[in-house]
C-alpha cells in the first residue's frame, strides 16, 4: 500500500499583489545561489473573465501575440526543483516557467506537467531538492516557439496543430533575440475568438454595404440600360439621316461625261466622314469629300450640318470658292462653338464643268490618274484652311483647275484608307493606294473603287479599323476637248 504524502498545495501561497518578483533564491542546504525572474499577474484562483475581456477587449483583426499578457517567470536548469514549486504557488494563473542555462533559453516546463509528476509517488522526495535539469530530464516535451509579430489567429491555429499531448501546453513566445515570455492557452483562445468576433461583425458589416452598393448598382444598371436604348435609338436615326442624305446611284448617273462611284464605311455606328456629288445647272456639279475629327454621333452631326450647308449655298448659285468655303466656315464655326465642342474638319470642293475640275478647299492629296495610267498628286495644303478652327478663312482659300481628257479621272480619299493598319502595324498607305489605282485604271469608276477596297480589306484582314472611309473615284468617259 503505497503511503500517504501530504505535499504542500500549488494554491497556498498567493500574492496579494499583481505582480512578484524574485531576484535571487538561496539554498540553504548547499550554500548555493540560483538566479531566478519572476514578473507574473496572479489572482486568488485563476484569471477572471473580466480580466480577460480587459486584455482582449483593444485587440484588432491584425493584432499579434505581443499585445496579449505575457507570463515572464525562469529559472535555471541548476536550481533546485523546490523553487518550481515556489513559482507556482507564487502565482495561481502561471502557465509555465523557462527555463535556462547561463542565459541561454533551453526548454519550458509547463504548471499541467509539472503537477502531473509531483503526483506521483515519492516525486517530491525525489525532485525538489535535486536540480531542475534532472526533473526536466522526465518531462520534456516539443515546445512551439512563436515570434512575438505573429498574428494571433495564426497563433492559435498552430496550437491547435499540435498533437493531443502537446494541444494544452502554454506556447513560448520569442520578443527579441534571447527574450521569451509564455502565453497560456485559454487566453490565447479568448483572444482568437474575440478576433473571429470582430471579424464576423466585420463581414455583417461588408455584407450589409456590398448588398447596398450592389442595389445601387442595379438601379445604374438599369439607368444605363435605358439611356443606352435612348442612345442607341439617336445614333440609329443619325446614322438613317446619313444615309438617306448619300448621294444615290442615280444621281452619280446624271453628269453627262463623268462617270463616279462612292463608297463609305463608318468605323463606328455614325461615321465623320463626308461626301457628296450634287448637280447643278448645264450639266454641272460639285463633288465634295471631307473629314471630320474623330468619328460617333457629334462627328455625324458635324457632318450633316456640313452637308445642308454645301446643298443651300448651291442652290443660291453661290460660285466663287473663297465665298462659299467662308460661309460655309463662319456656320459650322458657330454651331461648334454652341456644341461647346473642339471639332472641326477637312474639305475640298471640285466644282465639274465639261471636262474641267476647279479644285479648292484643304484636304488629303487629290490623286489624278491619266488614261495611259501616269498618275500625279496635287497637294491641297494651300488651297483652304480646316473648317471651324477660324471664324475667318477667306484669305486663305485658293482654287486650282484640273483638265481632264477621255479615259482621265480623280480619286478622292478620305485618311482612313491611307492609315489603315494591319497586325504588323503597317500603313496602307498613299503609294499602294496609287499602285492598285493604276493596276485597274482600266476598269470602269465602279469596278477601280471595288478593286481598291478589296485590297484595302485584303492588307487590314483581321486587325481593327479606328477610322471611317471613303473612296470617290471620277472618270472622263466623254471628250471635251481643252477649254483651258
Amino acid at each position: 500500500m503505497n503511503p500517504v504524502h501530504n505535499y504542500p498545495s500549488i494554491g497556498d501561497k498567493i500574492e496579494s499583489t499583481l505582480s512578484c518578483n524574485v531576484d535571487a533564491t538561496a539554498d540553504r542546504s548547499s550554500g548555493s545561489t540560483h538566479l531566478a525572474r519572476m514578473r507574473s499577474f496572479s489572482t486568488s484562483q485563476a484569471m477572471l473573465p473580466s480580466q480577460i475581456r480587459a486584455i482582449v477587449q483593444n485587440l484588432r483583426m491584425d493584432s499579434t501575440l505581443d499585445r496579449l499578457h505575457l507570463f515572464e517567470c525562469s529559472l535555471d536548469l541548476s536550481a533546485p526543483g523546490k523553487m518550481l514549486r515556489e513559482a507556482f504557488d507564487r502565482s495561481s494563473v502561471l502557465p509555465g516557467v523557462i527555463l535556462t542555462a547561463g542565459g541561454e533559453f533551453k526548454g519550458m516546463i509547463s504548471r499541467r506537467r509539472f503537477l502531473e509528476l509531483m503526483s506521483r509517488p515519492y516525486s517530491i522526495e525525489l525532485f525538489t531538492r535535486r536540480p531542475i535539469e534532472q526533473l526536466y530530464s522526465f518531462i520534456q516535451s516539443k515546445i512551439l516557439i512563436c515570434p512575438g509579430q505573429m498574428p494571433i489567429v495564426e497563433a492559435a491555429m498552430r496550437c491547435l496543430e499540435r498533437s493531443p499531448e502537446c494541444l494544452y501546453e502554454p506556447l513560448v513566445v520569442e520578443l527579441a533575440q534571447g527574450e521569451y515570455r509564455l502565453v497560456d492557452l485559454q487566453q490565447l483562445l479568448v483572444a482568437q475568438s474575440h478576433i473571429h468576433q470582430l471579424t464576423t461583425q466585420l463581414v455583417k458589416k461588408r455584407t450589409v454595404q456590398l448588398d447596398r452598393a450592389n442595389a445601387e448598382i442595379t438601379l445604374l444598371n438599369q439607368r444605363l440600360q435605358a439611356e443606352n436604348l435612348r442612345l442607341s435609338a439617336e445614333i440609329e436615326v443619325t446614322h438613317r439621316l446619313q444615309t438617306m442624305l448619300l448621294p444615290q446611284p442615280q444621281e452619280l448617273c446624271q453628269i453627262p461625261g463623268l462617270e463616279i462611284s462612292g463608297f463609305m464605311e463608318p468605323a463606328a455606328e455614325v461615321g465623320g466622314d463626308y461626301y457628296d456629288v450634287l448637280t447643278h445647272h448645264n450639266g454641272r456639279a460639285l463633288i465634295g469629300i471631307g473629314d471630320v475629327t474623330g468619328h460617333g454621333l457629334e462627328s455625324g452631326v458635324l457632318m450633316l450640318m456640313v452637308q445642308t450647308a454645301v446643298r443651300t449655298l448651291l442652290e443660291h448659285d453661290e460660285t466663287d470658292p473663297a465665298i462659299f468655303l467662308d460661309v460655309l466656315n463662319r456656320t459650322i464655326y458657330k454651331n461648334v462653338r454652341r456644341m461647346n465642342s473642339d471639332k472641326n474638319l477637312s474639305l475640298a470642293l471640285l466644282e465639274y464643268d465639261r471636262g474641267q475640275l476647279h479644285l479648292s478647299g484643304q484636304h488629303e492629296e487629290i490623286v489624278v490618274v491619266r488614261a495611259n495610267r501616269s498618275i500625279e498628286r496635287i497637294d491641297t495644303l494651300d488651297l483652304g484652311f480646316p473648317l471651324g478652327l477660324e471664324e475667318r478663312i477667306d484669305e486663305w482659300i485658293d482654287r486650282k483647275t484640273i483638265q481632264l481628257q477621255m479615259g482621265d479621272g480623280v480619286v478622292l480619299y478620305t485618311d482612313g484608307i491611307t492609315e489603315a493598319q494591319n497586325d504588323s502595324g503597317e500603313f496602307y498607305g498613299l503609294e499602294r493606294l496609287c499602285r492598285n489605282i493604276g493596276r485597274v485604271w482600266n476598269a470602269s469608276a465602279r469596278g477601280i473603287g471595288q478593286a481598291v477596297v478589296e485590297d484595302w480589306r485584303a492588307h487590314v484582314g483581321g486587325h481593327k479599323v479606328y477610322d471611317d472611309i471613303t473612296l470617290l473615284v471620277l472618270k472622263q468617259i466623254e471628250e471635251y476637248g481643252d477649254r483651258a
